[in-house]
């Protein structure tokens, strides 16, 4: 397993972590013991950063990091998100009298005194521009709960306005072979303030596996099912925005480039890190088996040779349906 730098603050991360949305909630069924060895199976090889949220599974997912921590004795970097859990969801929320609960519920799911990375979780975007939200961000600092803070984005717009400010050391946002936005300015604009990026989606919920086709069916508390609108939360979240049947037909262009050794899924992972501004990729997992196959691509080759065949099967199936939306 490959390391990055996160930002300035002295981590040396795996580039290729663990995002654990799947074994809290949403993904259909997870039991107890898959979501354990789920989570020790990606430290076993080599992942050494895990990122959750405090509404996966209402804090089960925190819960099993939790454990994990208490585990081992091996550096862990954890990152969750906060914000999600306002009722209603928007800007007014985003403030420390309603934000500070929300933390110290995760420091308890996590049994952590301190917080490495707290993110706040696709908040409304006018929260993004106003000064309210870093002064409560700062003062979560300051009061020793967190150690550093970021921001989870649905957008680049979003992204751009974040990274304005100083101590936003990271921003977590959706990137891979069907969202390719990203890498045109945000990048750029990251890399000259030494801001991480976090890759989330990477494998556009399944569809960069291959192994789904177009009479797949998803269970009724898969988001594949009941988010394919966006009627739950941000379309972009499911398939990463791309209409489904889009998706298939792409990734039937893309099985016929894929390189020897490789799987759809290494080569979709070896691509988003081949773009050096990223730092970490966080594929989910729902078993043992999953999270091993995710790491696989850290060690692969690399596939310069074919970036220019997979820019020309997003631009002319994938782009017109995604590229002007986030």
């Amino acid at each position: 397993m490959k390391h990055r730098k996160f930002s300035d603050l002295g981590w040396n991360v795996s580039e290729i972590g663990l995002g654990c949305w799947a074994i809290g909630s949403e993904w259909g069924d997870v039991s107890d013991d898959d979501a354990r060895k789920t989570l020790k199976t990606s430290l076993d090889e080599g992942i050494n950063f895990f990122d959750t949220a405090d509404v996966y599974g209402d804090g089960r997912s925190e819960k099993f990091v939790g454990e994990l921590l208490k585990s081992t004795s091996e550096k862990i970097y954890v990152a969750t998100k906060t914000g999600r859990r306002l009722d209603p969801h928007n800007a007014e929320g985003y403030n420390i009298n309603r934000i500070e609960p929300f933390v110290d519920r995760s420091l308890l799911n996590l049994g952590l005194d301190i917080i490495d990375l707290m993110q706040l979780h696709c908040p409304p975007t006018e929260t993004y521009s106003k000064e309210e939200t870093y002064t409560m961000m700062d003062d979560l600092v300051k009061k020793g709960k967190i150690q550093y803070y970021g921001v989870s984005v649905e957008t680049v717009k979003e992204a751009l306005e974040a990274i304005k400010r100083p101590n936003v050391k990271s921003v977590q946002i959706i990137f891979n072979i069907f969202r390719q936005k990203p890498s045109e300015k945000f990048f750029i604009e990251a890399a000259k303030k030494n801001v991480a990026i976090i890759v989330r989606v990477p494998l556009a919920s399944g569809l960069l596996t291959g192994k789904m086709n177009i009479q797949s069916k998803f269970p009724n508390n898969d988001h594949r099912n009941y988010n394919i609108q966006g009627k739950a939360f941000d379309v972009g979240e499911t398939f990463a925005g791309v209409p489904y049947h889009k998706g298939i037909e792409a990734v039937e262009e893309l099985k016929k480039i894929i390189p020897e050794g490789f799987t759809l899924a290494d080569m979709s992972l070896k691509w988003i890190l081949s773009h050096p501004e990223v730092t970490v990729v966080i594929p989910g997992a729902k078993n043992s088996n999953q999270a091993q196959l995710n790491t696989k691509a850290s060690d692969k080759d690399t596939i310069e040779n074919i970036m220019g065949q997979i820019k020309e099967v997003y631009n002319n199936i994938i782009m017109p349906e995604v590229h002007h939306r986030w």
